[in-house]
């Protein structure tokens, strides 16, 4: 697909441009050279402003509004400039719940984080996977208003046509390092994970499918090149991952990369940093150092706009057009940590405050409506470790709701269980993400923070041996206790999302840590032999292998996500239209009150007794002592969080 994008104006210009870290590659002329400064954001989640709607407050961390004003900053130290999003625009806090379940989209409206983009002269953007989690024509709606264009190549709709143009080109004027003017075309292109054909099943099914990643770019990057684009940049909303690449990757980056043709790689999704990730550590053909993938250039700038990605090139024209002659990479964070508290860098951009000021204050409001209230404080602070009543009460609206809805089915009379996660639960999201509900009224703004993503119910039909592994995926968040080695042992997985930690409510059980893990991060089996989950039963009687559950869940789960066993979309016996949010408001509203208490159906083994087995958490934790396990704590420990340690 052949689409040229000529805009009259030059690249930003200013009076110097930044310094760079050559890294050269040979072979070309170093006359003329151009500085071009390459800049990223990725993962807004519709986070413009600094506040957190869930705790109703100021919040230094987040919002593109700091963003932007690293935006302006780094155009200024620059003669060439171009800005990307690399996706997940429109879904991920309450004003973006606002606009989709209370305000709506029609067509000619402008979405606020749209509103807030166009402030900024974006040149390109692409789609990430949760731009899809309100359907195919709120998606339109919403991104109809964008001033710049979005790039994808990998989706397809059900006449075959690119849900997305694939790939443009950009016909720009840039000033060497000599004052003199130059034509160059950029290419770009954009990536999804494909996975979000199951992850958004309800919403694609029949209008749109997907490509592997890496295959779509094998088709459109000749045509890229061959349309005259000197250099490709893709943007890539996939993380980093390593392991040979078998097709339909959800993490493809570090594969793209060796795609010929592609010259820089934006990436995103994952919610890490790149460079400098520790997350990415030992993975071959990544370097956290320098920032490339097999060589390339490539950054990941967190989430919610915590960081501004820059990759500076270094451009030199031979007889076969610009090359890429030496690269820099570097992410700027719009907040540090001085003595544990949380210090912006920089202020808020004015201009994006002013294009969503309206929309943030019709959201407070929105959010500070009451439908209950809770008689116990709800809490996740102890969440990975303990059984939790944040976890518990999306468990037991879940079940309350599938029930109701199973009554009249042949499946009425089978034992239901449901399934929750813990979502926030600290690790990268910082010492202040955990649910903190006190005492007292319940508001909307509390069912967000409670379940912070637009899931909706499924229930599945399963065998109490794939509902033992099921536990046994779930509790690869803990690392294999070392009973030899003894000492003091982090337990808990930095790199397994606490969104993959499923507790199953209605079994008891307790997981052992001193076995081995029998998946990996990414749902494979990789220890046959290892059994984590001990003393599975239900209602006082082992789990037998052949016993049949229903199991409630959400769409994500039960569609594939996270690569649960039986939740591989096959097993699925309800599909609820309803969001997992408004089933647990509906089950508040109905009881007016709540008090959601851990039962201990679930625990972790006590630590042998040379071990020192410890957990971070947030600073509020010594508020609250979590049910059924001892603990201790032992002292403070970096980013804010806490160190405590499990007795018994």
């Amino acid at each position: 697909m052949t689409s040229t994008i000529t805009r009259r104006r030059v690249l930003q210009t200013s009076v110097a441009a930044a310094a760079l870290t050559a890294m050269p590659r040979a072979g070309w002329a170093a006359d003329p050279v151009v500085k071009l400064r390459v800049l990223e954001t990725t993962d807004l989640h519709v986070n413009i402003l600094p506040y957190d709607y869930y705790r109703d407050a100021a919040d230094e961390t987040v919002g593109l509004a700091r963003t932007a004003t690293l935006v302006t900053a780094a155009r200024a130290e620059a003669k060439n400039t171009l800005l990307f999003d690399n996706g997940d625009l429109i879904q991920g806090s309450p004003l973006g719940d606002f606009v989709a379940y209370r305000r709506g989209m029609k067509p000619g409206d402008v979405h606020p984080m749209v509103a807030a983009m166009n402030t900024l002269n974006y040149d390109c953007g692409t789609l990430g996977n949760h731009e899809f989690n309100y359907g195919l024509d709120f998606l339109q709606n919403s991104l109809g208003g964008a001033k710049f264009p979005l790039v994808c190549a990998n989706v397809i709709k059900a006449n075959g046509e690119p849900l997305r143009r694939p790939w443009l080109i950009f016909e720009r004027e840039v000033v060497d390092e000599s004052g003199a003017r130059h034509p160059i075309k950029i290419g770009v292109i954009g990536f999804v994970p494909p996975q979000i054909v199951q992850w958004d099943k309800a919403h694609l099914d029949g209008k749109a499918t997907t490509v592997d990643i890496v295959e779509a770019a094998q088709k459109h990057v000749p045509d890229v090149k061959k349309a005259g684009a000197d250099i490709v940049v893709a943007l890539c909303h996939s993380g980093i991952a390593g392991g040979e690449r078998k097709g339909g990757e959800e993490n493809a980056a570090l594969h793209l990369a060796k795609v010929d043709g592609i010259d820089v790689i934006l990436t995103g999704h994952q919610h890490f940093t790149f460079p400098g990730g520790k997350e990415f550590d030992n993975i071959p053909g990544v370097d956290g150092k320098a920032g490339t993938l097999h060589g390339k250039p490539a950054v990941m700038a967190g989430f919610w706009g915590s960081h501004l990605g820059i990759i500076d090139l270094d451009l030199t024209k031979g007889s076969a057009g610009w090359k890429v002659a030496a690269f820099k990479t570097e992410l700027r964070p719009i907040y540090e940590r001085v003595d544990r508290k949380v210090v912006a860098k920089v202020g808020s951009d004015a201009l994006v405050v002013a294009a969503v000021q309206a929309d943030h204050d019709a959201t407070l409001k929105y959010v500070r409506e009451p439908v209950g209230s809770t008689a116990v404080p709800i809490h996740s602070y102890y969440s990975l470790v303990a059984d939790d009543a944040s976890v518990k009460l999306v468990a037991e609206a879940q079940a309350w709701y599938v029930a109701d809805l199973l009554k009249t089915t042949p499946f009425k009379d089978l034992p239901l269980l449901s399934a929750a996660a813990p979502f926030k639960a600290g690790g990268r999201g910082g010492p202040n993400y955990f649910t903190e509900i006190k005492v007292g009224p319940l508001a909307i703004k509390d069912m967000a923070d409670i379940y912070i993503y637009p899931n909706t119910i499924r229930a599945v039909k399963v065998t109490g041996a794939q509902v033992r592994e099921w536990l046994e995926r779930s509790a690869g968040i803990y690392n294999q206790i070392d009973v030899a080695k003894g000492g003091e042992q982090d337990i808990i997985n930095a790199k397994f999302p606490a969104y993959n930690f499923d507790v199953i409510a209605g079994v008891h059980y307790k997981i052992d840590p001193t076995q081995a893990s029998r998946y990996d991060n990414d749902g494979k089996l990789i220890n046959a032999d290892a059994h984590r989950i001990k003393d599975l039963s239900y209602n006082g009687k082992p789990v037998a292998d052949d016993q049949v559950f229903i199991v409630a869940t959400n769409n994500y789960r039960a569609g594939g996500g996270g690569n649960f066993p039986g939740a591989d979309g096959t097993t699925i016996v309800l599909d609820a239209p309803d969001l997992t949010r408004d089933a647990i408001m509906r089950y508040i509203i109905e009881r007016k009150e709540v008090a959601p208490k851990p039962d201990g159906s679930w625990s972790l083994a006590t630590p042998p007794s040379n071990v020192t087995a410890t957990f971070l958490t947030g600073p509020n934790a010594s508020a609250y002592q979590p049910a059924g396990i001892t603990i201790e704590k032992m002292g403070d420990a970096p980013e804010g969080f806490v160190k405590y340690r499990i007795v018994g």
